[in-house]
């Protein structure tokens, strides 16, 4: 009689434990195709880069994004990487957030990118920037 009854505790508490295994493996299978995903996009990026236009490091951060959001190994590179030089990943930082700030980021960076090319005269997005802001609370008032 105990045998049947331990038997039959052992069938009740299978079923839960073989759905936890499913899920798992499931989870396991879309974090690698995502990470497949993302290598993708990293080589495509890297394939488009040669075109003219920024079009090739757009795709390729994405990839990136993807990437470390779920691979723990990528994860851990990247935290090595941004204790060595905070500055140059806090941007990826901000993208991987769970609400990424994309136009913020790519503002930041058009403008970092701006200053190293352009002299201090020949700015134009800052002064555009400025302007806008400017009509805006022109048009608060109004």
């Amino acid at each position: 009689m105990t045998q049947v009854l331990a038997i039959g505790t052992q069938a009740a508490s299978a079923r839960p434990v073989g759905r936890g295994l499913l899920k798992g493996l499931m989870k396991r299978i879309a974090r690698l195709a995502l990470m497949v995903l993302g290598g993708f996009l990293v080589l495509l990026g890297i394939l488009i880069a040669p075109l003219p236009g920024p079009f090739g490091l757009p795709v390729s951060v994405v990839g990136m994004v993807v990437i470390l959001r779920n691979s723990y190994w990528a994860k851990r590179q990247f935290i090595r990487a941004q204790h060595a030089r905070p500055r140059y990943f806090y941007p990826f930082r901000r993208l991987m957030r769970r609400r990424p700030e994309f136009a913020p980021v790519f503002w930041q960076q058009a403008l970092r990118m701006e200053r190293l090319l352009l002299k201090r005269g020949r700015r134009v997005l800052s002064r555009t920037r400025r302007s806008f802001r400017a009509s805006f609370r022109r048009a608060a008032r109004a």
